[in-house]
This record gives structure tokens, C-alpha cells and sequence, in this order.
């Protein structure tokens, strides 16, 4: 019997979705439902290259699930589906694996809001209409924080009296678990090495950012923390700062302390500092015109991440390959050669020419053969959250 995963990543203005035959290890549909809760909502699949745009009957998060359940039933797909994957940000110290969905899991789900204010709302709302639109269906609970959960004490407690970890959970849980374990999977294929006899350090570049240290197959630590924000600088998130500026910023800007995370999380990192994008593609154009503050962002975001993969690389017997992922890492052949000249002391070399040609999809060795090893590899969190469903079910 075909294993078809019906993937959702449920934001708090959209739902992303991927239809995955994992039996065939193929993408049958994507989509997004965007825009929602606003007049102009919209939502589109993408089937076999076409995309085709959906006319949604509302506006919200339900209106959006029963329009992607009425366009399955459309095309005779809705009754092949195993089961529902849930993206979830925040599993806590509870969830150390996929689980399956009932009303423990959701109020254990609701107990992390506290951890994830900004992420398991959105996450839990996509999983209440889902299970209400499609109650017949078994749906399952991937956690971004699960695959971290192999980190040592000595790398996820912080230095604070330590009844704050054992009564309330003060501890670096990690995130992008599912990317980080994908690629390094991925990366030990590539370069035909057992999984279990392996060392990597994986960098999953996107708006969100983070790197972790990987043995085995199993995280032993990252650059992320109790929330997302703490680690590399990203798009619109400071990344490490000094815990004294919270209070700092708070008075001299008359802030009270949630709005001073809002200004860390939403209008800091490469936006802050480059006062004109969040984008990695803009900023390199802009920066290649002479914008100073561009230049001034790339800089501290590459440098930022050197300096992490320095620090990863101790964790570690040895380094098999640097493995760079996500929109920018995949992307982003200026960055990718900036930090591996950071990296020269380590021994990486850049061969240009691989360097240049791995963008849009292309999976590549972008060092030299004298060199220490970095590659770039596709991350398919769907496709990870789809195995993850399928192998518990």
C-alpha cells in the first residue's frame, strides 16, 4: 500500500502544503495559502510544473484547509491520503520524536506557546482545522526541536541557577531540526559514507538561520536556543546579543519588554542593520551598487556564521564535509564563497567554478580537492516531516 502524506506548515498568515507519495519518494502538489485573515487572500498549487491559481471561499485558515480538501477531491487525490504531517515550531522538553495528534498532544503543544509565542499559535491553528476538516484522517506532529533533543547537558544548559531548567525549562532546545537531519543525511549519500560513521557541520541559511554539529546522524549542538532568535544574525532577527540590551533598549526607547523582543525578532538583523531589506538577493545587488550599509549587513551576517562554524568545529572528532542548505546557502554563491574565505585557517579553499554553477537546485563539492570539505546540498523539510508521518504511522 502507497504511503501519501498530506504535509502542512501552518504560519499565522498562511498554510504551506506538499502532497508526497513517500512509496515513490515523489512531490505529487505543493501550494500556499498566503495573505490569510486579509481581504486579498489568494492561494495557488503547483502540479506536475503548472501552477494554477484557487479561489478561496473566505479568508482564514479554514476557509483555506476546506479549499485545499475541495480541490484533492477535484482531482481524485483527497482519498489516497494516509495521513496529515503538522509542522510545530516548539516541542519543549516533552516531544522528543514525531507523535501522533490527540487532545494531550495539542494541550502539551499549547503549554509550549510560552517557549514559541510567535510560531505554535499559527502551528496549533493549522492543526485544529485540519483535524476538524478532515477528522478521518490520522495526523501527526513533526517538531523542529525533536532531532536536538541528543544534545549533552553541557551544550544546552546555560550558566543560570539551574532550578530555572528543572521547574520551567530553561535550556537551548534548538531548531530547523528537520532540515539539519535531512542534509546530513543527504550530505552522507552524496559523498558515499555510512550515516552512523559520520561528522558534519550543517548551515540552513534562509530567513531563519542556524548550524549545528552533527555525529552520527545525531545533533550534538546548535546555534539557535530556547527561542529562534538566539545564534546567527537573519533577515530581520539579531541573532546573540548581550542579555544587558533588553532592559537598555527597553529605556531608552520607552519600550516595554515584549516590544522589545518585536524589535529584535521582526526589524533587526540584516534589515536593521542594512535599513533597507531582509533579503539576502537585494542586499547582494544593492552592496554590488556601492550601498555601504549592504555591504556593512553581508559582512556581519557571514562573519557572524564563520565565526560559528569555528566554534561548532570543536564539538566535533572531525569534519567530513560543511554542508550548506536553505534558500541562501542553496542560493547564494557570494556568501558561500565569503565565508569559506573566513574559513581559510581551517583549510577550505573555494573552487569557483563549483561554486558558481551549484545555485537553483544544483547539488555540488564547491571546495578544492586539497581542501577541507564543503558542499552544498537541497534541504526538503516536507519530505522530512512526510517520513517522519509515514514511518510512525
Amino acid at each position: 500500500m502507497e504511503k501519501i502524506v498530506l504535509v502542512i506548515n501552518s504560519g499565522s498568515s498562511s498554510i504551506k502544503f506538499s502532497l508526497i507519495n513517500i512509496s515513490a519518494n515523489t512531490t505529487i502538489m505543493t501550494g500556499m495559502a498566503e495573505k490569510l485573515e486579509l481581504a486579498n487572500a489568494a492561494m495557488y498549487i503547483k502540479q506536475d510544473g503548472i501552477k494554477e491559481d484557487i479561489l478561496l471561499e473566505g479568508n482564514d485558515h479554514a476557509a483555506a484547509m476546506q479549499s485545499l480538501l475541495k480541490v484533492l477531491r477535484q482531482k481524485g487525490l483527497a482519498q489516497i491520503i494516509t495521513a496529515i504531517g503538522h509542522r510545530v515550531v516548539h516541542g519543549g522538553e516533552k516531544f522528543k520524536t514525531a507523535t501522533i495528534i490527540n487532545d494531550e498532544v495539542i494541550s502539551a503543544i499549547e503549554a509550549c506557546i510560552l517557549f514559541a509565542p510567535l510560531h505554535n499559535p499559527a502551528n496549533l491553528l493549522g492543526i485544529r482545522v485540519a483535524m476538524k476538516a478532515a477528522p478521518q484522517l490520522p495526523q501527526v506532529a513533526v517538531f523542529d526541536t525533536a532531532f536536538h533533543h541528543t544534545l549533552p547537558k553541557h551544550a544546552y544548559l546555560y550558566a543560570v541557577p539551574l532550578h530555572l531548567y528543572k521547574e520551567y525549562g530553561v535550556r537551548r532546545y534548538g531548531f530547523h531540526g528537520t532540515s539539519h537531519q535531512y542534509v546530513a543525511q543527504q550530505a552522507a549519500e552524496l559523498l558515499q559514507i555510512p550515516l552512523n560513521n559520520s561528522a558534519f557541520i550543517t548551515a540552513h541559511l534562509g530567513n531563519g538561520a542556524s548550524a549545528a554539529a552533527i555525529i552520527n546522524g545525531r545533533s550534538i549542538d546548535t546555534t539557535m536556543g530556547f527561542t529562534p532568535l538566539e545564534g546567527l544574525v537573519m533577515g530581520t532577527r539579531s541573532g546573540d546579543i548581550d542579555p544587558g540590551l533588553y532592559p537598555y533598549i527597553g529605556k531608552v526607547l520607552g519600550l516595554e519588554m515584549d516590544m522589545v523582543t518585536d524589535l529584535l525578532n521582526k526589524k533587526s538583523g540584516l534589515l536593521g542593520l542594512s535599513d533597507l531589506s531582509s533579503d539576502v538577493r537585494e542586499l547582494q545587488d544593492a552592496a554590488a551598487n556601492g550601498h555601504e550599509q549592504a555591504q556593512l549587513a553581508l559582512k556581519i551576517f557571514v562573519y557572524r556564521l564563520a565565526k560559528y562554524i569555528g566554534a561548532l568545529t570543536v564539538t566535533l572528532p572531525r569534519v567530513d564535509a560543511l554542508v550548506f542548505t536553505g534558500g541562501i546557502g542553496e542560493n547564494s554563491a557570494m556568501i558561500r564563497s565569503m565565508v569559506l574565505e573566513y574559513l581559510k585557517v581551517l583549510g577550505y579553499k573555494t573552487d569557483a567554478g563549483e561554486n558558481n554553477i551549484a545555485v537553483g537546485g544544483r547539488q555540488a563539492v564547491i571546495t578544492t580537492i586539497d581542501s577541507a570539505k564543503a558542499i552544498v546540498i537541497n534541504t526538503n523539510e516536507e519530505l522530512m516531516i512526510a517520513m517522519e508521518t509515514a514511518s510512525l504511522l
